[in-house]
């Protein structure tokens, strides 16, 4: 049988965006059929890092190009960005399995299951790209999404607080609205794609939520508090509206929780 953590470790460092999705979505088969034991073993967090193409250039994401989606170049650009942000979530789900230990066996069958969705996600925009006539790679890149990661490897409870709980939850807001753009402007293949993506990542937000409170109880702390230290200590608030509360709330944000991030959002200027 093979253990997840090899086996995710090799996902992680693939460099070519084929073999990654290829192995990722091989290895996420056998962790769902019990093939590869999902059990926790000694941590691989020494030296871990993402395999990554030569391109896309990483840039600061002021300089990422932003297009008119009624041109083809401007929609490839526009799912050029969904797609970095997918590859980043298929290291950042492999990550999560690598560096940390001692955690039950579910939450490395639910982190496996994770990059398995999000290299389907990626082959998706990825396809779409293709009939658009470009590739990924073909526009720069910024690197936010990875840097948080590094920031927040040191503890489990600020990775699931942070990451997929501010990152990847600000997506539930964003998305309904890039849906709406792309189907006005004609483009309803991309549309679709993309209310599958929200579709998962609803899930992929409540696999954060729910570790994050599985740590908190560990740790006897309030998951509210914390969460609210957490959001001050990085700095990462205001969040802005609109928030898709019925999203996050399905992703297993509190009332609580919900009335924090209000409080602390303010209107587009």
């Amino acid at each position: 049988m093979n253990n997840l953590q090899q086996m995710a470790r090799s996902c992680l460092e693939r460099i070519d965006p084929a073999a990654k999705v290829a192995l990722t979505l091989q290895t996420a088969a056998e962790v769902k059929s019990g093939a590869c034991d999902a059990a926790s073993a000694a941590r691989l967090a020494e030296q871990l890092a993402p395999g990554r193409p030569q391109h896309p250039e990483l840039v600061h994401y002021s300089r990422v190009p932003r297009r008119k989606l009624t041109t083809d170049t401007g929609r490839a650009a526009f799912l050029h960005a969904i797609a970095h942000i997918e590859f980043n979530a298929i290291n950042l789900a492999w990550d999560a399995v690598c560096r940390f230990d001692n955690m039950p066996d579910g939450y490395y069958r639910d982190w496996s299951r994770v990059a398995g969705e999000e290299a389907q996600h990626f082959t998706l925009l990825s396809d779409r790209l293709q009939a658009l006539g470009y590739r990924y790679g073909d526009f720069p890149a910024h690197d936010g999404l990875w840097e948080m990661a590094t920031k927040t490897a040191h503890d489990i409870l600020v990775r699931m607080a942070l990451v997929p709980r501010v990152l990847e939850a600000r997506g539930l807001d964003v998305t309904p609205g890039m849906i709406e753009r792309l189907r006005a402007a004609g483009d309803d293949t991309s549309a679709d794609v993309l209310v599958k993506i929200l579709h998962d990542e609803i899930g992929h937000v409540e696999i954060g939520s729910r570790w994050f409170n599985h740590v908190c109880h560990e740790r006897k702390l309030d998951p509210v508090l914390t969460f609210g230290r957490l959001l001050d200590e990085y700095q990462l608030g205001p969040v802005r509206k609109p928030m898709n509360i019925p999203a996050r709330r399905q992703a297993g944000f509190s009332r609580e929780e919900i009335c924090l991030l209000e409080g602390a959002t303010e209107e587009e200027s």
